[in-house]
């Protein structure tokens, strides 16, 4: 299974964190799955670095570099995932979530979450 990263997942992974479900380490782990993660996760994480609300022990496009040199491929976003997000329920508002939800359900993917909000929405999850 090809496997999207929330940003949480991301961030856990890549600083080794406590904080995955040993179902997500699992799948992340197994080489069978591609990782995937959005441009949008990427944009979200400048974003909450330069607001201060996230700190990483490395820099962005140091954290890219690692990603892509275990294998993982990086999804921009395209006009067929933003129409994709004018289909889905109004039940979470957070655009970057949305975005999120659209490329997995568009790309086939599942997505890798601990997030709660994503619970009303046809989208695989693991966690």
């Amino acid at each position: 299974m090809r496997l999207l990263l929330d940003t949480h997942a991301l961030i856990w992974h890549y600083e080794a964190l406590p904080n995955l479900s040993p179902a997500a380490i699992a799948a992340i782990h197994d080489e069978r799955n591609p990782l995937v993660i959005s441009v949008a996760t990427v944009w979200e994480m400048i974003i909450k670095v330069n607001l201060g609300k996230l700190v990483l022990g490395a820099s962005i496009p140091e954290v890219l570099t690692w990603y892509r040199g275990i294998g993982a491929t990086i999804l921009p976003i395209t006009e067929r995932h933003v129409l994709a997000v004018g289909t889905l329920p109004n039940a979470h508002r957070d655009p970057f979530d949305r975005i999120l939800i659209a490329q997995a359900i568009s790309e086939e993917l599942v997505l890798v979450t601990r997030d709660p909000a994503f619970e009303p929405y046809p989208v695989r999850c693991l966690w």
